[in-house]
Parts: structure tokens; sequence; C-alpha cells
């Protein structure tokens, strides 16, 4: 039987500051941390019967059934691109590119070219900022362009305005012009209602940069599929996946990932679970936050019986924003690093890159070459003599963290 691995990622769940988190304005945020300090009454039995009471050093003290232990980023930067193509095996040595507003030739690039007119260039809250520009842009027609902390290029407009495939066309042109400027996403922000009572709908699109080589490529190549659920496949442009998801809710991701999961008999499930970055990080709303993570894991109790000993479950993270921080920003932080293969309990310590798990991935799945980034923590016994997979580039982006 060909092996299976799923790897969830919860999309913001830091676990506290990393060791150069002063160097972003982050040191001392902690999301899950301060979400128990807020509310010791959070349960998630589920994920602590898996060590992430060990992960936290905090009671109860459990027998874990899983490996556990936190990985540090080496990339720089602390967005989602970043942390997944590093999760991918894929290491920057510079953030992508951050703005304020974006350069001249860079907005009237992409106005000759998509034949629009913006309002906006500003550096926003999502929400905020339909709420101030919304009016304008029903009267004008004009779509929205802002930015916030990460490197995105944003682009805002109502549906009975712009329709979704126009808007999503105007993305694609930004896509090609913001290759230059290093910006990592531009996202389409479809909304709807009226002036007050403006709402953001469920048909964002993320147009990412297109990642050099990653593990997911070499899965693909081995003839093992890559499935993707949530946002996973717009983060890596669609490379190295053979099959994608889309979700509309963390609860959406949840029920697709039972669903493939039931019907793989092999290959890689990578999903990702937004909402508490999205929903309730960035709006700084930890009630909300809190309330997620016990929904989730209430659902991963009655995933749990389907993933067999020989499958490989990875559950960790890809930054932090914690919603009892300054600001609507991520947050630079170690992630958690729950596996769970074989009935194994390892303590996995401290790993030094998120690299690890593309390198554990290239393992458990037997792939022709070790990857050549991070160290797997499977056991040795997985680990035959293999030639090495060729080194993936750095990237630089033009920017150093702010």
């Amino acid at each position: 039987m060909t092996r299976r691995a799923c790897l969830i990622v919860l999309d913001s769940v830091g676990v506290g500051t990393a060791p150069d988190a002063a160097e972003y304005g982050d040191h001392g945020a902690n999301t899950l941390g301060h979400l128990l300090d807020r509310f010791p009454e959070l349960g998630l039995p589920t994920l602590w019967s898996l060590g992430l009471g060990r992960v936290l050093r905090r009671g109860p003290h459990v027998r874990p059934k899983a490996g556990y232990g936190v990985m540090r980023e080496q990339s720089r930067g602390k967005d989602s691109t970043t942390g997944h193509w590093e999760l991918a095996g894929v290491l920057l040595d510079k953030p992508f590119g951050l703005f304020d507003h974006f350069p001249p030739e860079l907005v009237s690039s992409i106005e000759r070219d998509a034949g629009v007119r913006f309002i906006g260039n500003v550096p926003a809250s999502g929400t905020l900022i339909i709420e101030d520009l919304g009016p304008e842009h029903l009267r004008t027609g004009k779509p929205i362009l802002y930015t916030s902390a990460d490197s995105v290029l944003q682009i805002a407009a109502h549906e009975q305005v712009i329709p979704v495939e126009r808007l999503y066309e105007i993305c694609r042109v930004a896509r090609k012009h913001a290759d230059a400027f290093r910006i990592g996403r531009v996202i389409a922000r479809p909304f709807t209602g009226e002036p007050g009572r403006f709402m953001r709908t469920e048909r964002r699109h993320d147009f990412s940069m297109l990642p050099p080589r990653t593990v997911l490529d070499a899965i693909r190549e081995a003839g093992l599929p890559v499935r993707a659920i949530g946002k996973t496949a717009d983060l890596f442009a669609g490379r190295g996946i053979t099959e994608s998801h889309p979700t509309t809710c963390n609860a959406d991701g949840m029920a697709k990932t039972t669903m493939v999961w039931s019907g793989m008999d092999g290959g890689l499930l990578f999903v990702n679970l937004v909402d508490f970055d999205t929903l309730y990080g960035h709006r700084r709303d930890a009630a909300g936050y809190a309330a997620a993570l016990v929904e989730f894991d209430h659902w991963l109790a009655g995933f749990m019986p389907a993933v067999r000993q020989d499958d490989l479950l990875v559950i960790t993270a890809d930054h932090g924003n914690d919603p009892t921080f300054r600001g609507t920003d991520h947050t630079r932080e170690r992630v958690p690093l729950l596996v769970c293969h074989g009935g194994k309990c390892p303590d996995l310590g401290c790993r030094e890159t998120f690299a690890d798990v593309a390198a554990t991935l290239a393992e458990f799945l037997q792939l022709p070459a070790r990857w050549v980034r991070g160290s797997s923590f499977l056991p040795a016994e997985y680990a035959p003599a293999r030639p090495v997979e060729k080194s993936s580039p750095v990237i630089c982006a033009n920017r150093s963290p702010r």
C-alpha cells in the first residue's frame, strides 16, 4: 500500500515569541499562550492528548499520543506565503517586498494594462477600507487598491459594480507587474452590501508569486498525488498541486479534509485552515479565535480514528497572529509541531527550520532523492542511502523587516 501523509496548517496558531521577534516588533507575542491565559477554561482535549501541553509546557500533564515539539522559522518574514514555502522546503533570506503605498510606476502599469483607475493605495484593514471608500467606489466604479503589513497587493470591488471574474482578471494583470516588486500575493477582495453594511464575500482569491521548486514538485514527479485544501494551492500558485479543494471557512475545510482523506490511498493531503488568521487574528477577536480552536479540536477527535498507524499526520502553523497583541499584523513566533505516526511519541525538541517538514515528507513518502533542506524527524529506518535533491534557490526580496 502506498503511504499517505496529511499536513494540517492551523493558519497563525503560534506558540510563543521567536528568538528574532524583536526585529519585527513582536517580542512578547504568544498567540496560543495568551489565549489560554485569557480563557483558562479553554478546553482542547484532543490537541492536549497529542502533546500540545508538552509543547506549551502547561498542565494538565498527560502522556502524549504523538510526537511533539516546536519549530522556528529561518526565512525572513512572517506571512503565510513565506511560512508555507518553508514548510515545503524553500528558505528566503530576505522577506518579500513591503510597502506603505505602491509606487506610481507599478500602479500606472496595472491601470494601463487592466483598463482601470484605482482609488486608495493606502495601508488599511480590509473591513475598514471598504467602509471608508466603498461609497466612492459605488459612485465612480473605480476598484479599491490597498495593502497591509504583509507583502500583499489587495484589490476590492463590489460584486455588482465589478463582477468577480472581471476582478480576477484585474488581479491577474496586477500579478504580472507585482513580480518585479517581489510582492508575495495579489488578493482579490469582492464585497457586497450597502454603505454602512458592506460585507466581504467568500470569493476571495489569492494570486501568489510562483515559488521555486518545492518538495511538492518532488512528490508529484514521483507519481504521487498532492491534494490541497483551502488556500494552499493559491499560496503555491498551483505549482506541485495535483488537485485543489478551495473552502469557504474552517468548517468547510475540515469537512473536505475528512472527505478527501477517506478516498486517499497514497500521497499528500496539504490543508490550510485560514479562519484563525483572517477572521480572528487580524481582527483581534480573542474570543472568536478561542472558539475556532475548540471547533477544530472537536473535529480532530472525530478525524483521528481515520489516521492509521502507518499514516503520517503533521499538525503545525505558518506564523503567529496574537489577538491580544498590539496592532493587527502577524506576529513572529515559533509554531507547534504534532506528529502522529506508528504510535511513537518522541520529544522532537525545537526544530531549527520549518523545512524539517519537507525533509520528513520526502523521507516518509520514499522519494527517489533526500530533500536537501531540513532534517527528517522520522526514525532512522526511514532514511536509506539516496542521492540528495538539488537545492532550491534562495529568493531575495527587496526590503528588510519593519
